[in-house]
Formats: structure tokens, C-alpha cells, sequence
């Protein structure tokens, strides 16, 4: 597929695998609009890129994702959506706040659901958009007080089954569930190559049957793909969970050399 002259939307692209995929569109030629609280890193970015656009503000309050939309209309439609930003307060073991729990859900959730109903109604939507809601493999299973963010990450995966049969048609809608991914070479002045990535121990990487931890470029290769109607056209409503294998190891104690403690 040829990204040249496309036009996607990023949320939360400033740092971590947000701005991985970012930085991934705008060398594939996509035209990026993206939205982050980071204005100083969005601001490097943009010195950095000619086709992107960075908007400061907060997908948690609606007026904010109203004047994002009003700028996106001088856009031109929007060929693919990346539903990427989230947060976490935490949760039970933490004493979590109503209000605290209820911001991750409108970042993680609400601002998703609100920001695709807003380029629909606009006429912004072009036909055969792929949309991409980045979820976690938290939605499936949690550390302790974890409870804001897993909430969140599993109300994506609902919403990705629920907007792929409300678009269908329109739009093909997927989610991807990431796991473990070491996002510290893209956080900084917006300069990746200027950053060392985290050297992680042997136990580490062997607990992923893949054999390392992940990268934000594992990540933003499957958004590409599945952007790629060419390539990915019959695939919708799916979440690809991308863990390098690690939901699906079996722990017992003493298994591998694993000891339950207590």
C-alpha cells in the first residue's frame, strides 16, 4: 500500500509506543495530527517532521477533543485513527479515587469512543479507515492494583468489537494488546537515536518464549499492517495480543526454577 499523502490520527504520540508509531507513519509519508498533554515534546517533534501536526491538550476533556476535530477539518479526511493514549492511577491497594479512576476511563475509554464519533459525524471518515485502539494484555490478566488501567485497557477491547460491526463497511476496527515493551528510547526532546535502550537481565528475557522484552517497534509494525487494506482487508474485531509469547507460558512453583514465595 502506498502511505503517501494518507492521514492518520495519534493520540498520546508524544512518547512511548504512541510516538514509535508516529514517527513510523509520518517516514511512511502519512500526514500524523497528534494530540498529547507533552507540548514540549510534541513541539520537537514537530520540528523534526514536516507532515505532522501536534495539538496540545487533553483527550479527557471534550471540548479539547472538539477543537482538535475543528482542526482536523482542514485536514482533509482521515484514513486511519490510532486510539493510543491511556494512563494509570492505580487501584485498590492504592485507594484509587472515584475521581482519579474515572479520568483513566475517559483517556482510555470515553476519549476513544468520542473521538470516532465526532470524525463520523464531521464526514471526516474516509471510506475503507482502519482504526486501531491500543489496548494492553492487562485487559487479561493483572498485577496487583492495577485496577484503573486494566478497567480501561478491557473497556478498549469491548469498544473495538463494538465499533467494528457499528462501522462495518466504513471501517475495519482492531485492537492490539501489548505486553511487556521497553518504551525508553522514545521518551526525551523527540531525538530516539539519541537515547541507549534498556539492557534487561538474562531471567528477563527468557521469561518470553520469544526470548527478549518487546520493542515499540513491534508494535507500530502491526499497526502498518493492519492500516494496509492491500494486506490486511478481512481482518476486523480482532485484538492481536503482541507479548513475545509471555500470556501463554504455564507457571507452577518450582517450575523453570520458579519459586512461590511465602
Amino acid at each position: 500500500m502506498n502511505f503517501a499523502e494518507k492521514h492518520a490520527v495519534v493520540t498520546g504520540g508524544a512518547n512511548g509506543i504512541g510516538r514509535c508509531i508516529t514517527e513510523r507513519l509520518l517516514r511512511a509519508g502519512v500526514h500524523v495530527a497528534m494530540i498529547d498533554v507533552d507540548e514540549q515534546t510534541g513541539a520537537a517533534l514537530c520540528d523534526r517532521y514536516e507532515n505532522l501536526f501536534f495539538y496540545h491538550g487533553d483527550i479527557a476533556d471534550q471540548t479539547t477533543l472538539l477543537a482538535f476535530a475543528d482542526e482536523l477539518k482542514r485536514k482533509g479526511t482521515v484514513d486511519f485513527i490510532i486510539n493510543n493514549a491511556c494512563v494509570s492511577c492505580r487501584g485498590l491497594l492504592s485507594d484509587c479515587s472515584w475521581e482519579n479512576f474515572e479520568y483513566v476511563q475517559r483517556v482510555g475509554v470515553t476519549a476513544p469512543y468520542f473521538l470516532v464519533s465526532v470524525i463520523r459525524r464531521s464526514g471526516l471518515l474516509a471510506d475503507g479507515a482502519s482504526i486501531i485502539n491500543i489496548a494492553s494484555t492487562r485487559a487479561l490478566q493483572s498485577q496487583a492494583d492495577t485496577e484503573s488501567y486494566s478497567a480501561a485497557k478491557g473497556g478498549i477491547l469491548a469498544l473495538t468489537h463494538a465499533m467494528s460491526i457499528s462501522l462495518a463497511g466504513q471501517a475495519r476496527v482492531n485492537a492490539i494488546s501489548p505486553g511487556w515493551i521497553e518504551t525508553a528510547a522514545y521518551h526525551g526532546d523527540g531525538n530516539a537515536e539519541e537515547y541507549n535502550t534498556v539492557e534487561h537481565s538474562e531471567a528477563d528475557k527468557r521469561q518470553h518464549p520469544a526470548g527478549r522484552v518487546g520493542t515499540p517497534e513491534d508494535i507500530a509494525e502491526m499497526v502498518m499492517f493492519l492500516c494496509d487494506n492491500s494486506r490486511a482487508g478481512f481482518i476486523t474485531g480482532e485484538n492481536i495480543v503482541i507479548d513475545g509469547g509471555m500470556s501463554k507460558l504455564m507457571i507452577y512453583h518450582n517450575d523453570n526454577g520458579w519459586r512461590l514465595g511465602g
